[in-house]
């Protein structure tokens, strides 16, 4: 019988979300795999996560491919996209984390190219008159990824209710983010 490596990702990330500290003994149990078998497919913890890093980035990119970012105003494009993060949430909590990911020459591409199109539409709404000009689209950008993360968190420790992600992390933002008529 042939490996399902998606559902061994999908089982590590599922357990690193909620145990960042899983040893490679405790991923390969929860796949329902031996440890040898882990090995094989990936050398250590830093392939594994590199192979998680791969599918969030994936994922993400399949989120705000959904979201349709250039549709509609700004807001609404970044209430889609939380919207359609969300089950991706708690892999890109885990990655956050990960220090590994963001030192040096080995960062991937990919979180450059997600951080283009979420800052693009950050930017469309400073353009339009929706958010405020003093917050950098870059500055936007890193607010939802940790508003993301925090809010998959405390969804995971049962302090928010899975159905109120998507309003307490965008409403939160762009609650920051709106231009208000000044006084």
């Amino acid at each position: 019988m042939a490996l399902d490596r998606d559902q061994v990702l999908r089982s590590a990330a599922a357990l690193l979300t909620r145990k960042s500290t899983a040893t490679m003994d405790e991923v390969a149990k929860a796949a329902g795999i031996s440890r040898a078998t882990l090995h094989r497919h990936f050398a250590g913890r830093d392939a594994l996560v590199r192979a998680l890093e791969a599918l969030g980035i994936e994922e993400c990119e399949a989120a705000v491919d959904a979201a349709r970012l250039d549709e509609g105003p700004a807001a609404e494009a970044v209430r889609r996209l939380v919207r359609e993060i969300q089950p991706a949430a708690g892999l890109l909590a885990f990655l956050y984390g990960e220090s590994q990911l963001w030192e040096g020459d080995r960062q991937n591409e990919g979180w450059q190219r997600l951080d283009a199109r979420i800052g693009a539409v950050f930017q469309r709404g400073q353009r339009s008159g929706e958010f405020r000009i003093d917050l950098t689209p870059v500055w936007l950008t890193e607010a939802l990824y940790g508003l993301t993360a925090s809010c998959a968190w405390a969804t995971l420790d049962g302090r928010v209710a899975a159905r109120d992600f998507p309003t307490m992390v965008a409403e939160l933002l762009l609650g920051g983010a709106l231009r208000r008529e000044e006084s």
